[in-house]
């Protein structure tokens, strides 16, 4: 028997035709995520999310039809063949993925941004597993999970992720009056420092750097009453931290 009539007695044309199906669907589905991810300008967008999914789904569709020609119709296999296992194909999915999921997490001023995009990568990467395994209600599923959890965790933010994240930077002449001042007000602001650093430079001023959180992000109006009631401030930012 030819690799030719091999092939053609694993995949006829509409069994290849329901694989390129299944690679579409995982499209499909990993766009619906990057949608959502590209709305807030996340680093991982629809292109990103299309391709974790379609990506997962082709190495599922290797793991589990790849290796047809290796086995015959009887269930035999051929010479050189006994021991393997194509499942470890899909299974360096999980292990890979990781390594991407790495690339969108990084530290600013004290809050590690892109845990999220990160989770979404890889579960988006679960969702190509399942479509190339032709498991598409599970994959709609999950996929329907995902972006509604995503899209009603922004609306109604609950515990730590209901506060903003401000960061506060002062150069000030008096250091020492405008520490005492500065203290008072984030406590009247309700705002948790979560990492501060203060420098004095050589012509006497000092630098303030501070990460502060409370339950809504501190705004204009009230960055520029305090600016005005301290005249020793002589430059100051506000940027809030998403």
């Amino acid at each position: 028997m030819s690799f030719a009539h091999i092939l053609a007695a694993h995949f006829t044309m509409a069994q290849t035709l329901e694989l390129c199906l299944r690679l579409l669907l995982a499209g499909i589905f990993g766009a619906a995520i990057g949608f959502e991810r590209s709305k807030r300008f996340k680093e991982a967008g629809i292109r990103t999310h299309i391709i974790v999914c379609c990506g997962a789904a082709l190495f599922m569709i290797v793991s589990k039809y790849g290796f047809a020609d290796l086995g015959m119709a009887d269930g035999g296999a051929f010479s050189g063949t006994r021991g393997a296992d194509p499942a470890r194909v899909a299974a360096q999915v999980v292990s890979g993925i990781s390594f991407l999921c790495a690339g969108v997490i990084f530290k600013n001023s004290g809050t590690v941004k892109g845990l999220t995009t990160a989770a979404g990568l890889w579960i988006t990467a679960g969702i190509g597993l399942a479509s190339g395994a032709g498991l598409f209600l599970i994959a709609f599923a999950a996929t329907l999970f995902v972006c509604l959890l995503q899209i009603l965790m922004h609306r109604y933010a609950i515990g730590a992720d209901a506060y903003a994240t401000n960061r506060l930077q002062f150069t000030v002449r008096n250091g020492f009056e405008f520490n005492r001042s500065l203290t008072e007000q984030l406590e009247a602001w309700n705002a948790q420092v979560t990492e501060s650093r203060i420098d004095r430079s050589k012509d006497g001023t000092t630098e303030y750097d501070l990460t502060v959180r409370r339950r809504e992000e501190i705004s204009y109006e009230e960055m520029k009453a305090f600016m005005e009631a301290h005249e020793e401030i002589l430059r100051a930012s506000n940027s809030p931290i998403r």
